[in-house]
């Protein structure tokens, strides 16, 4: 093997370790329910906090600014399955803030205007 390369590493296929060895067998997150849309925003910066995985400080890196879950998964590379449950234990660690968007309880989640919809399928039908 070159010098450099790790056994856990495939240049093709990425890294092969399995998200459940990241979540430790979790598949829910300890707390909250983290919403695609949910904003994520760290209460600390991360480099100082002891007995995180490497996961959990690039999204305190990551989250320095509000982030939605969906972005954050993306940007991380990671599966959101395994970013909810990560986000779980730095919320219930006190280290980061999830702010969900808000919704009228009386009428439920807002949808957008059906003239937008209509918008984004006609502007993607012209791609």
């Amino acid at each position: 093997m070159p010098q450099g390369e790790h056994d856990w590493l495939d240049s093709d296929a990425g890294p092969v370790v399995r998200p459940y060895a990241v979540t430790g067998g979790r598949a829910k997150p300890a707390a909250g329910a983290f919403d695609l849309v949910a904003f994520v925003v760290s209460r600390v910066d991360g480099s100082g906090e002891q007995n995180l995985l490497p996961e959990q400080r690039a999204i305190l890196a990551r989250t320095s600014e509000p982030v939605s879950v969906a972005e954050l998964a993306s940007h991380l590379d990671l599966a959101l399955g395994v970013v909810r449950v990560l986000l779980g234990d730095l919320l219930q660690q006190g280290l980061i803030e999830m702010h969900e968007p808000e919704y009228d309880q009386s009428v439920g989640p807002q949808r957008p205007d059906d003239r937008i919809l209509k918008a984004v399928v006609n502007g993607l039908r012209a791609l």
